[in-house]
């Protein structure tokens, strides 16, 4: 099992734009192969930072879930609202990679 932990800081006047593609991307994410939950949260303290945190079977269901139409169409939101680069964790028993 590996988890992945998304955070991104996005600008203010794109946070609702944001929201919105990351409520369908996370919709149809919890219906793929692999993926174990995946849910989007929002900064209490700073309201521009939304977490994205995902629990997959393993590393191999990755590459089918980047590849899929919902995160392409997601992706191409998330260009237009980022303020900063993501900061993309992938945890698993052995080690933490930081993209």
């Amino acid at each position: 099992m590996i988890y992945v932990i998304a955070t991104l800081t996005v600008k203010p006047e794109k946070r609702a734009e944001l929201i919105a593609g990351a409520q369908a991307c996370v919709a149809e994410t919890c219906k793929e192969a692999g993926n174990i939950a995946y849910d989007m949260h929002e900064s209490v303290t700073e309201p521009t930072k939304m977490v994205f945190v995902e629990k997959w079977e393993s590393h191999e269901a990755l590459p089918a879930h980047e590849a899929s139409e919902h995160v392409k169409v997601f992706l191409r939101t998330v260009a237009k609202c980022l303020a900063a680069p993501p900061r993309i964790e992938i945890i698993t028993p052995a080690k933490v990679d930081i993209r």
